[in-house]
């Protein structure tokens, strides 16, 4: 990676963040590997941004001291909602359970988001969520403004984008980070959508 990074704008994403210590010894490797193109003398970009996943809830929650140490942030909802709510996506007898709008996993999501921005920290989220129309702006209204997506999904969301006004959908996201009844955060979300 640090070689390929004379060669345009790369950044290293640093997966499944769940203890400090494990992204010290990370960060660790990356500078003796840096040391050692030094030694060699092959050329790499000595600034290549370095982020993490937040894909568990234990990185979500110990997020002040993760965001401290990286350059960039990227909230992985395809693993965390699973993690948060304990259940195994892949399991048949419980994909009913995987939920994006469980009002923990929305928590969660804002908690993250708004952490990250309180911290100057770019944050963005990939996975489901992000290349979702229905969830575009209970994002922006969390304080997301980066998210990843295949190419496909990009013409839609941007569209969403293009249509939201913040200031409108302050009120009815804070209302729905506040509900704790799942058809009334469907019943919000449908508001805040149409």
């Amino acid at each position: 990676l640090l070689r390929a990074s004379i060669h345009g704008n790369l950044k290293i994403l640093v997966p499944m963040l769940s203890s400090v210590s494990e992204l010290n010894q990370t960060l660790q490797f990356i500078k003796a590997t840096k040391q050692s193109l030094d030694e060699e003398g092959i050329p790499y970009d000595n600034e290549v941004k370095i982020g993490g996943m937040i894909e568990i809830p234990a990185a979500a929650l110990a997020l002040n001291i993760f965001a401290r140490k990286l350059d960039f942030l990227s909230i992985g909802t395809g693993d965390l909602i699973p993690h948060t709510r304990a259940i195994d996506r892949t399991g048949e007898d419980v994909a009913h359970l995987y939920d994006p709008l469980h009002p923990a996993v929305l928590r969660l999501l804002s908690r993250v988001i708004s952490t990250s921005n309180r911290l100057g920290v770019p944050i963005s989220v990939c996975g489901e969520m992000a290349g979702e129309s229905a969830y575009t702006r209970l994002l922006l209204g969390f304080g997301l403004r980066q998210f990843s997506m295949f190419s496909a999904q990009v013409p839609s969301i941007k569209q969403r984008v293009l249509t939201t006004s913040l200031p409108e959908i302050a009120g009815l996201t804070q209302k729905i980070l506040r509900a704790d009844d799942p058809m009334k955060i469907r019943e919000l979300l449908a508001r805040l959508n149409s």
